[in-house]
């Protein structure tokens, strides 16, 4: 029996001493670190380049030097084994440099995707202690320097900014001056403790305040090891292409983690344009990447007029949406015979199922896949808590070597997710056939998925309910050909008001809340349908919002 601790996360708490010595007993944890990793690399291939952006380009040796360099400056600056650091950063080389530097500390990496602006930012920075923050000054016409200027003479405990590609202020700490300076190896002792808390991604996905979902190397690395030998099969040889966030689950693993077990390449891509998307897979020779499945319906469009030569382009794994055959068809062709194929996943799991090499174009257009990895258990729980008989939908449980230990700072949310059993409970509906294929068929959670990522209707309800001209509000999905879906503001107006989208989304941007958050239609209706005991019935609201387009 298992128990998760209530106040302390730890491997022997998530998952129990015999079930940990089984993972190590049959390789699912292999131990070790990110930096032993790179040592390996640096010392068997130095020149082999490890990452490219469209801008720079770094061999592993280089990037050994440049990552130890800016871990005895964070060290100098009080950064410990065990502190958290908040990156935000774009897909860029340095995202890789920052990591690898917190990894040897031993400090906790706290990633957030450049969308984020100063409300998700400082709920992160509180719930996590971060310590230092590592991010960047103008992109995409947002200043993240002065946002974090801003939020440290809010939140003391941030005591060091680190400034990438732009001007640092008094007391900062310039990037490009913290990766020039010696620091010998030797310095730093022993690697962390692959148990040890070596990862924090949040994410919003069911309620309406983000958790920090947490997870050790181990945790982290019996994914990125699993999908490189198993799902891609990586070969030194293969280039990662990762126009996904590396700043969140999918594009951390497939596009840093992936390649860095298999000693391979990454190309990160900073700003997703589907033409310059196929120019870049093109002229980098990209092997394989990792994207929402609407990633892949926009490169279609755009290799029409391109032509680009995309016989490279081996493995395309989509997630977020099913894949209709339609799709694998024209893949197929446009990428000279590559594979287009499902994963389901998510931030605390990363991967569950998925279609592996000789799954037929059937079963990957028709499911979400069978167990991603050896070592991963997937069940489906009835109404009654029972297994799911075969084509029943059932919630989406699993037990594996690849689960979060919990949510930081978070006891109940932990418990209320991961049984004592160790199963967690992923609030996703889904059916098997007869076969063990899974189908993703809904959610019991209230979110919003849009072009990949989570959107909590309740966070962004919480949001629209403070408009001056708004009584009531629900927010729902509907479907969108690009994104797959998008949110619309289902309004009761406040009495003798008339609220439109654009004072909505207007008000919101004031408040500094993610673009992808915005509603993106608004119904306003005289009042919301309701169930007897007053529950806001969202399957009515749906249908209202798919009409009203």
């Amino acid at each position: 029996m298992v128990t998760v601790e209530p106040t302390t996360l730890s491997v022997n708490g998530r998952y129990g001493v015999e079930a940990a010595a089984e993972f190590r007993a049959r390789g699912w944890w292999r131990d070790g670190s990110a930096s032993a990793l790179l040592d390996r690399w640096a010392e068997e291939t130095p020149t082999r380049r490890f990452v490219s952006d469209g801008t720079t380009e770094i061999d592993y040796a280089t990037l050994r030097t440049r990552a130890l360099s800016l871990a005895a400056t964070l060290r100098r600056r009080g950064v410990k084994s065990g502190d958290r650091v908040v990156m935000q950063l774009p897909n860029w080389s340095e995202f890789v440099v920052g990591y690898l530097a917190l990894a040897r500390l031993g400090a906790v990496t706290v990633p957030i995707m450049t969308v984020y602006r100063s409300s998700e930012v400082a709920h992160v920075l509180r719930n996590s202690g971060a310590v230092a923050a590592i991010t960047t000054g103008v992109f995409r016409g947002f200043d993240h320097a002065e946002m974090f200027r801003t939020l440290q003479r809010e939140i003391p405990d941030l005591g060091t900014l680190v400034i990438v590609r732009g001007e640092a202020g008094e007391g900062e700490i310039v990037f490009d001056d913290a990766v020039s300076a010696e620091a010998p190896a030797d310095d730093f002792g022993p690697h962390p403790d692959p148990d040890a808390p070596h990862l924090i991604v949040y994410t919003s996905g069911t309620e309406s305040t983000a958790k920090g979902c947490v997870h050790t190397w181990n945790t982290v690395n019996f994914s990125a090891v699993g999908l490189a030998e198993d799902v891609f099969h990586t070969s030194q040889d293969d280039v990662l292409f990762m126009p996904s966030p590396i700043a969140h689950a999918t594009g951390f693993v497939v596009g840093l983690l992936v390649p860095l077990v298999a000693g391979a390449e990454s190309h990160l891509i900073d700003l997703w344009e589907p033409h310059e998307g196929l120019r870049r897979i093109e002229r980098y020779r990209c092997t394989a990447t990792a994207t929402a499945t609407p990633f892949v319906r926009m490169a279609l469009d755009a290799q029409r007029t391109d032509q680009r030569d995309l016989s490279s382009m081996r493995f395309w794994l989509c997630a977020g949406a099913p894949i209709p055959e339609s799709l694998a068809i024209e893949f197929d062709e446009a990428f000279d015979g590559g594979l287009l194929t499902p994963l389901y996943g998510c931030t605390e799991l990363l991967a569950v199922t998925c279609c592996h090499h000789g799954d037929s174009l059937e079963r990957r257009a028709g499911s979400d896949g069978s167990a991603a990895l050896e070592g991963v258990q997937v069940r489906l729980l009835g109404p009654d808590g029972g297994p799911a008989p075969t084509g029943e939908e059932g919630e989406i449980c699993y037990y594996g070597p690849g689960g979060v230990l919990g949510y930081w700072l978070e006891p109940e949310r932990t418990a209320a997710t991961i049984d004592s059993d160790g199963w967690h409970h992923t609030g996703d509906l889904g059916r098997f056939d007869a076969e063990g294929f899974l189908r993703v068929t809904g959610r019991l959670k209230d979110i919003i998925i849009r072009g990949g990522t989570n959107i909590s209707a309740g966070e962004v309800e919480g949001y629209v309910r403070e408009h001056p001209d708004v009584a009531q509000v629900a927010v729902v999905a509907y479907p969108d050909e690009r994104l797959g879906e998008k949110a619309c503001a289902i309004v009761v107006p406040a009495q003798d008001r008339t609220p439109t989208l654009e004072s909505i989304t207007g008000f919101l941007k004031e408040r500094n809340i993610a673009m992808q958050k915005l509603p993106e239609r608004l119904v306003l209706v005289d009042e919301l349908p309701t169930t007897a005991t007053g529950k806001v019935q969202k399957f009515r609201l749906r249908e209202l919002a798919v009409n009203s387009g």
